[in-house]
């Protein structure tokens, strides 16, 4: 499917501001200033309540920032415990409250996005650390939090989505009771350019391989190793075992590439696995559906594979 008018119309406009992050704009905090500034508006979906609080971290970490958001309903709901893109440098609770507003109403769920440490002030491992760390808080006050226990669901969007599939092995590894699944929306999953997808839309499409160069040198700092499974997933030896997962991709993302090999590679370790091949959208398009009729479709498929995933075989 063909690029749209109206979607290069977006990308062209949002590039005069996100275009110049990991070239000309090389520090986080000028980056994240440059973003807030220029941040469109969009609307946001009343939901039954929103709550801010703070939890532990990790253990050698700070507290954690969370807002939790819950649809109308009885208790007993399935619990989302969401992680932000921004590749791990850029956003926040606000950047994402929009999207966790629509997941809740969208699925009826309670969705509880976590404020992880940021890169380059707290490298690799922090952010994985401090995710494993909530995901685990969220399954122990499951039912504190309104939320069914047996059904809890990590999720994510882009460095988000990378965070969320490596709490899911750190997680099958603690031996506490599983998952019920994993959502990954166009997820990093490996330190490494050299795929089709980078070379078809490494320029052009919003996100670029600069960006993500960037992206990782803030992440891993100049010691840091991106081959790390904790870093890239897709390293990871063995994903028998591992919650079952939606993954979504975009047409035109560079990452797309890593994204099926991902799905590919849990589908192979017998991990039941959702690919969602999105069409004639872009990198980020969950934040794109009040813009773009494309990536509303896509976010309305993603939103029914994670209502499926929500419940129990």
């Amino acid at each position: 499917m063909p690029l749209d008018p109206a979607s290069q119309a977006v990308i062209d406009m949002m590039s005069q501001y996100f275009g110049p992050i990991g070239s000309d704009v090389l520090d986080a905090q000028e980056a994240r200033d440059l973003l807030a500034a220029n941040a469109v508006p969009r609307p946001v979906e009343d939901v039954a309540s929103v709550k801010d609080r703070i939890i532990p971290g990790a253990p050698d970490g700070p507290d954690l920032p969370i807002r939790i958001y819950r649809p109308s309903g009885q208790d007993g709901l399935p619990l989302i415990t969401f992680f932000h893109g921004g590749g791990w440098v850029l956003g926040d609770l606000d950047s994402h409250d929009a999207n966790c507003r629509s997941i809740t109403n969208n699925v009826q769920a309670v969705v509880v996005s976590v404020d992880y440490r940021l890169a380059p002030e707290a490298r690799f491992p922090a952010a994985a650390d401090d995710a494993l760390a909530a995901l685990c808080w969220v399954q122990d006050h499951a039912a504190e939090l309104g939320g069914d226990p047996a059904r809890i669901v990590v999720a994510g969007d882009s460095a988000g989505g990378n965070l969320a599939a490596v709490s899911a092995v750190r997680h099958r590894d603690t031996g506490r009771p599983p998952l019920l699944g994993q959502l990954l929306a166009y997820p990093v999953t490996d330190f490494a350019f050299d795929t089709p997808s980078y070379d078809e839309n490494g320029t052009g499409y919003f996100l670029t391989t600069t960006h993500m160069e960037w992206f990782w040198e803030q992440y891993l700092g100049p010691d840091g190793d991106g081959r790390h499974p904790h870093a890239s997933p897709l390293q990871a030896g063995d994903l028998a075992g591992v919650a079952p997962a939606v993954v979504a991709v975009a047409q035109f993302d560079p990452l797309r590439d890593e994204g099926v090999a991902y799905a590919e590679k849990l589908t192979a370790a017998g991990v039941p696995t959702v690919l969602l091949r999105c069409e004639g959208v872009i990198h980020g398009f969950l934040g794109l559906g009040d813009f773009l009729p494309p990536a509303k479709a896509a976010t309305s498929d993603v939103h029914a594979a994670l209502a499926k995933l929500l419940v129990p075989a």
